[in-house]
C-alpha cells in the first residue's frame, strides 16, 4: 500500500506536487500561490482544460516556469461547503490514479486554509484513504511487464494538517482488510480453494481473531447435507470457518454474526457454466472474502464489538460424484432440498452455515453475503449490491451503512407470493424458482433457514465484488466491496 506521512514542510527534493481548486476558479491558498510562482500560468492551464472544478477532475501542468515541482496536478474538489469523506477519497484516488506509474515517486499535497464540509484533520485522513485503496495493484503473476507499467509511487504527504493520525490509523486498518479482500478474491482457483483459504487467515490470530475450523467429518456428523452436497464432485475437502472478535471486553456479549459464500471455484456442477467467462467464478467466494475482510479490519483497528464472521467454503466440480439435478439433500435443521440445478449452489452453502452460526453462537442479528445470483445484476447493475431484509430497522441501518461507505444497497422485496414458487412436489422445497424475479426466490430459500426472532438481511453482490473497469477507489479487477459497508455498519450500530 502506499505510505502515508504528515510533514511540516514539503520534502526538499524535487517531486510531484497537487493543490486543490474548485467551481469559478476558486483555489486553494497552495494553488493561488503556485498561480503567482508561475505569473498565471495555473490558471491559463485551467481555462485551457475547461476546468470547472468537479471533484476528482485533474488538470496536469509539466514544466510551468516558475513552479519547482516535478509535475502540477490541480484536482477539483467542488464546493467546499460540500466537500465530505467521499469528496476527498475522490481526490486521493484521483492523485493515485493519475500518478501511480507516472514514473514519480512522491507527491505532496497542501491543505492548508481549504474549506471542507467535515474537520480538516478527518478530510486529510479521508484523502490518504482514498489514495491507499486505488493505489491496490495484483501484480503477483506478472513477470514480464515493461518498467514503465509498473508502478512507482511510493510515498504521499499531506501539509497543513495536524492530528490526522488518529483517524488516519484507523482507516489504514480498514483498507488492510479491503487489501486483504482483494487479494483473496484475485487469487486464481489453483491457489486458493477452501483449504488454502483457511490457511490464508491463520494470520488472523495476530490480530486478536480466534478462529474455529470444521473439516468433512465434522460437518458430516452435524448433518449439513446440503453444504456438502456442492462439493462432493470435487477432490478439495470443504471447510467451515469461523472467525470471533470481541472487542467489548465482556465474554457475555451477544454477538452479530456475518456469513459468507465461500464458493472457490464454480463450474456450475453438472449444469454446467458456459465456457465463456467461466474463468471469472474464481471470484465466487467474493462474500467470504468481504466477510474475512471485515473481520481483519475490525480486528486491527480494535472495535469495542462483538462479531463473529462464518464462512462456508467449497469447490463446486462437475466429476462422477458430483451432485445430480434432482437429487434431495437434507440440512442440518432437517429440512430437506430438492435440487433442481447444481449450479444454484450458494443457497445449499449459505443455509447450512447460516443454520450453524445460529445454533452455536445464538446471535440477534445475521448479515450474508454472496455472489449469488446473475438475477441481481439485470437488476441492478454494477451500481449497487441487492439487500433483502426480514426487519425495517437492520434494512435502514445497512442502507445508511452503505451510503456513509459508498458501497451502496438497494433495497429488493420479500413476500410469501415469492416464497411459494420454491415449493417441491417431493421435498420440503427445491433449490431454483422459475427464471422471472431469481434473486428474490434466492433470498426465499435462505430465509426459510432463518430461526423465527432473528433479524436477517442478505446482501446479494453478485455485481460489484469484481470490476471490468476502473472505479473512483478500485482498479479494474477486485473491488474488495463488503468491508467498508460492514465495518461501518458495526461502528455505526454494534459498538460499546
Amino acid at each position: 500500500m502506499l505510505n502515508l506521512g504528515y510533514p511540516d514542510t514539503p520534502a526538499a527534493d524535487p517531486h510531484a506536487q497537487v493543490v486543490l481548486a474548485g467551481p469559478d476558479m476558486i483555489l486553494s491558498a497552495a494553488a493561488a500561490a503556485a498561480d503567482t510562482a508561475s505569473e498565471g500560468r495555473l490558471k491559463l492551464a485551467l481555462s485551457t482544460a475547461r476546468f470547472e472544478g468537479d471533484a476528482g477532475a485533474v488538470v496536469e501542468i509539466i514544466g510551468a516556469a516558475g513552479i519547482a515541482a516535478t509535475r502540477l496536478l490541480v484536482i477539483g474538489m467542488g464546493p467546499g461547503e460540500k466537500a465530505d469523506a467521499a469528496v476527498f477519497e475522490k481526490i486521493g484516488g484521483a492523485i493515485a490514479a493519475r500518478l501511480l506509474t507516472s514514473g514519480e515517486t512522491r507527491v505532496s499535497i497542501d491543505l492548508s486554509g481549504i474549506t471542507a464540509a467535515l474537520p480538516l484533520a478527518n478530510a486529510a485522513a479521508h484523502l490518504g484513504h482514498g489514495a491507499m485503496l486505488r493505489s491496490y495493484r495484483f501484480d503477483k503473476y506478472r513477470t514480464t511487464m515493461k518498467a514503465k507499467a509498473k508502478p512507482t509511487l511510493d510515498q504521499l504527504d499531506i501539509l497543513g494538517v495536524s492530528g490526522a493520525q488518529v483517524a488516519q490509523a484507523e482507516l489504514t486498518a480498514i483498507a488492510a482488510g479491503v487489501e486483504r479482500t482483494r487479494n483473496l478474491v484475485s487469487e486464481p482457483a489453483n491457489i486458493i480453494y477452501p483449504e488454502s483459504f483457511v490457511e490464508s487467515a491463520r494470520d488472523l490470530a495476530d490480530l486478536g481473531i480466534e478462529l474455529t475450523v470444521l473439516g468433512e467429518p465434522e460437518m458430516q456428523a452435524l448433518g449439513m447435507g446440503a453444504l456438502l452436497g456442492v462439493s462432493q464432485g470435487s477432490r478439495r475437502a470443504p471447510r467451515l470457518m469461523a472467525m470471533r472478535w470481541n472487542g467489548t471486553g465482556s465474554p457475555d456479549a451477544r454477538p452479530v454474526v456475518l456469513v459468507g459464500k465461500g464458493v472457490t471455484f464454480d463450474t456450475g456442477g453438472i449444469s454446467i457454466k458456459p465456457a465463456a467467462g467461466m474463468e471469472d467464478m474464481k471470484w465466487d467466494m467474493g462474500g467470504a472474502g468481504a466477510v474475512t475482510g471485515a473481520m481483519h479490519a475490525l480486528a486491527a483497528r480494535k472495535s469495542k464489538s462483538h462479531v463473529i464472521g462464518v464462512v462456508g467454503l467449497v469447490e463446486n466440480m462437475p466429476d462422477g460424484n458430483a451432485q445430480r439435478p434432482g437429487d434431495v439433500v437434507t440440512s442440518m435443521n432437517g429440512q430437506t432440498i430438492e435440487v433442481i440445478n447444481t449450479d444454484a449452489e450458494g443457497r445449499l452453502v449459505l443455509c447450512d452455515a447460516i443454520w450453524w452460526a445460529q445454533e452455536q453462537y445464538d446471535p440477534e442479528v445475521v448479515v450474508d453475503l454472496a455472489t449469488l445470483t446473475g438475477a441481481i445484476i439485470v437488476s441492478l447493475g454494477h451500481e449497487y449490491g441487492g439487500l433483502f431484509c426480514n426487519d425495517d430497522g437492520l434494512a435502514m441501518q445497512l442502507q445508511k451503512a452503505g451510503e456513509t461507505s459508498g458501497e451502496k444497497l438497494w433495497r429488493m422485496p420479500l413476500g410469501d407470493a415469492f416464497d411459494s414458487l420454491i415449493d417441491s412436489p417431493i421435498a420440503d422445497m427445491k433449490n431454483v424458482g422459475p427464471r422471472n424475479g431469481g434473486s428474490i426466490t434466492a433470498a426465499q430459500f435462505i430465509k426459510r433457514f432463518v430461526k423465527p426472532g432473528v433479524k436477517w438481511a442478505h446482501l446479494d453482490i453478485a455485481g460489484m465484488v469484481w470490476a471490468d473497469k476502473a472505479g473512483t477507489l478500485f482498479d479494474k479487477g477486485a473491488t474488495g466491496y463488503g468491508v467498508r459497508l460492514l465495518d461501518r455498519f458495526i461502528a455505526e450500530n454494534h459498538e460499546a
